[in-house]
């Protein structure tokens, strides 16, 4: 871990990295030169990590392999959560997302079974809710997918498939970035090797005509057309 590493996990909570990262006197551009500098450098050293391991084709493989598959998060996690659950059940059967309204975690721990995977996305400062889920989903027998920003998190040391990113950043904020391009990962190796993908997928293309869930598409060159006008 370098020294920028150590210093941005001394920075636990968004005001230590507000007071940290943050200057007054820096013009917008100078910080938006800076954000995008370092959200360039983070996404490459996470796809560099990810490409020297495993761990995300394996989790791959263990989605496919599952009987069902949850996915959870919380606070601001549970937007990553919401993520990977929009791409994956488009291709997938049987794919929830642990909410805590339509699906509560009492109910998917009442019936776990080995075949059974749980996706957790658990990033500093590691919310309580979301590893109390995964050791308990992990007691019963079930397969944990951990995401997360270190070696160390709570639920490292039980994951079936751990997968790391990092969420080094110059903002008050750790990094969203690299975090969405492993759903993105994740999904599109789960969905290269899915059965039955292309035909789900056909089917949902005619189910939202039929719902009219989106508005007509315009042709390419009337759309060009109305815009030179």
């Amino acid at each position: 871990m370098t020294d920028q590493d150590h210093e941005d996990r001394d920075l636990v909570s968004p005001r230590d990295r507000f007071g940290e990262r943050i200057r007054t006197n820096l013009s917008a551009e100078s910080i938006q030169a800076r954000i995008i500098e370092t959200e360039q450098r983070t996404l490459a050293q996470t796809f560099e990590e990810l490409s020297r391991s495993a761990q995300v084709p394996q989790a791959a493989a263990l989605l496919l392999g599952a009987r069902r598959r949850y996915i959870a998060g919380e606070g601001k996690a549970a937007a990553y959560a919401q993520l990977l659950n929009a791409d994956l059940s488009a291709t997938l059967s049987n794919v929830f997302l642990v909410d805590g309204h339509a699906l509560q975690p009492l109910t998917v721990l009442t019936d776990v079974r080995a075949s059974d995977v749980l996706i957790v996305f658990s990033l500093r400062r590691y919310r309580e809710e979301t590893v109390r889920l995964g050791r308990l989903f992990h007691e019963a027998g079930g397969q944990l997918v951990v995401i997360t920003d270190s070696e160390d998190a709570p639920l490292a040391a039980i994951a079936t498939s751990l997968i790391r990113v990092r969420t080094g950043s110059a903002s008050y904020a750790d990094s969203p970035t690299p975090v969405a391009a492993v759903c993105h990962l994740l999904s599109a190796l789960t969905t290269a090797s899915a059965k039955g993908a292309r035909r789900r997928l056909a089917e949902r293309d005619r189910l939202v005509a039929r719902l009219g869930l989106y508005g007509p598409e315009q042709p390419r060159a009337r759309a060009e057309a109305e815009t030179e006008e």
